[in-house]
């Protein structure tokens, strides 16, 4: 969960949304997706257990429409909501500035792809021109193997292809290591992930 919800302040914001109307559990997700620019989205074990204390609590009640429980915000939902008002203008205020810092994070990794990706297509560019000065390529082979050289005895520490593949493998090593230790948000993480889509994206228009 992201930071700006700790201390029972999701539910005070789930509040706040029933206000507008009633909604299903994946709607007030989804409201939530969009609110914080989909780089953070509550999951469902965390949405539906809150609902159900709040229901047990007698802030929100809920309906069976269409095979999915609708909440709806009670009367001593909204006596909460009226009696937390000041404390609910600091969370929207904290959430802007989440919000803001979240961008500018997610910003400032899209630029590194975008210049890793201009890299490798310089680097392509370069090795292309050496082939066809004389220098051939490793052939492709199947999946799992970069390139191979029929009858290699072992890895060549001077291949290109061989780099690169310990490259990945010391990279995926460091970022295993960095989740477990850096002790990530489920928010970072959730960047970092968009992150890698957006390099592995990149990087099959290049190999194509």
């Amino acid at each position: 969960m992201t930071a700006v919800f700790s201390h029972g302040r999701l539910r005070l914001y789930l509040l706040n949304l029933l206000e507008g109307g009633p909604k299903h559990g994946y709607e007030l997700i989804r409201l939530l997706e969009d609110r914080f620019l989909g780089l953070y989205a509550p999951s469902a074990g965390t949405i539906y257990p809150r609902l159900q204390r709040m229901e047990a609590e007698g802030l929100v009640t809920h309906t069976a429409a269409g095979g999915r429980k609708v909440y709806e915000i009670t009367d001593a939902g909204r006596a909460e909501l009226r009696q937390r008002a000041g404390e609910l203008a600091a969370l929207e205020s904290d959430i802007r500035a989440s919000v803001e810092d979240l961008a500018a994070l997610a910003g400032e990794i899209q630029n590194e792809v975008r210049g890793s990706v201009r890299d490798l297509k310089r680097e392509l560019r370069e090795a292309a021109r050496e082939t066809r000065r004389g220098r051939p390529a490793s052939p492709r082979t199947r999946p799992g193997e970069l390139y191979a050289e029929p009858g290699r005895p072992g890895p060549d520490p001077t291949d290109p292809a061989e780099e690169l593949d310990r490259e990945i493998t010391a990279f995926v090593g460091e970022l295993r290591a960095l989740i477990r230790h850096a002790h990530l948000t489920e928010t970072h993480v959730r960047v970092i992930t968009s992150a890698l889509r957006s390099t592995i994206a990149g990087l099959r228009r290049l190999v194509r």
